[in-house]
């Protein structure tokens, strides 16, 4: 009876020993008898004890592989050093545990000969602005390689291309000298623009001074030939009123000596003697009053 019970025990405790929980993102590679048997998916399993064994555990999320900088030569035979990123995933784990040994050693070595191969068709100047132009190829390839390795690459990107000493001195100075052109065009180009705005300005201030100058000159002139207008339609006036009173002869003559008498009182050093005065006498009586008018 008790060998039954031990028998027992030693039955479920090998039971329990040979249950297997695969997580979710993970696969168990099974060999029955050395050979394969099957690929447990996330879930509950139980393997045969001293008869199944699981060979390799596979994770299935994508991973991300850094490699150690390669030394290439380009096709202008300058000798730089280029490191890459790939990102990959298994997706047959049957074919990633039996398909190669060291599966990420493989891929290396892919990585560092295909990489080479590229390199060595373009020149430094084509490697230093073609990075998609590399990763693309790179990826086609590695993916089309790792096929049979139950491996899928998704991506490859180059982290860092490093060129010789003496290049990158001399590229330093090709892009100070680059720069250094492009402020000196973006300095000419602000004083151009300054100057013309500046002559822009100055031509409209001085268009101006001379539209002011001459609505100046034409208002002026307009006061001018508005004050003259009015003076001849007041003296039009003025004659109008004489022509309309009909003056006598006598009265004619007393303005003409009003007018001899405004001219004495002024400065001129000639004096004209109307032809209708009557006599000379008269006429001297007239400037000697008007003499000893202005005398006083």
């Amino acid at each position: 009876m008790e060998i039954f019970i031990i028998l027992g025990i030693i039955l479920i405790v090998l039971i329990i020993a040979n249950v297997r929980i695969v997580p979710q993102a993970q696969s168990n590679v099974v060999e029955r008898l050395g050979s394969y048997h099957q690929t447990w998916q996330n879930g509950l399993h139980v393997k045969i004890p001293f008869i199944d064994h699981v060979a390799n555990k596979v994770s299935l999320k994508e991973k991300v592989q850094d490699f150690a900088p390669q030394s290439v030569i380009t096709k202008d035979n300058v000798t730089m050093h280029i490191d890459t990123v790939v990102y990959f995933q298994i997706t047959d784990p049957k074919l990633y545990t039996y398909g190669v040994e060291y599966p990420i050693s493989a891929i290396e070595n892919l990585t560092a000969t295909t990489l080479r191969n590229i390199i060595g068709e373009l020149e430094l100047d084509e490697t230093l602005t073609s990075r998609d132009l590399i990763n693309t190829k790179m990826c086609e390839i590695l993916d089309s390689a790792t096929d049979p390795w139950g491996i899928k690459i998704n991506r490859v990107e180059v982290k860092n291309i490093i060129p010789p000493k003496d290049i990158q001195d001399a590229m330093e100075k090709q892009m100070r000298a680059e720069r250094e052109r492009r402020e000196a065009i973006l300095k000419a180009e602000g004083e151009k623009t300054a100057a013309i705005l500046r002559a822009e300005g100055e031509k409209e201030s001085a268009i101006l001074v001379a539209e002011a100058k001459k609505q100046a000159q034409i208002k002026e002139a307009e006061g001018e030939a508005e004050a003259i207008l009015k003076i001849q339609e007041a003296t039009a006036k003025g004659l109008q009123l004489l022509k309309d009173v009909n003056p006598s002869e006598q009265v004619l003559k007393l303005k003409s000596y009003e007018s001899l008498e405004k001219v004495a009182n002024g400065n001129a050093t000639k004096i004209i003697i109307p032809s209708d005065i009557q006599n000379l006498a008269t006429t001297s009586t007239v400037f000697s009053e008007m003499l000893e008018k202005n005398s006083k």
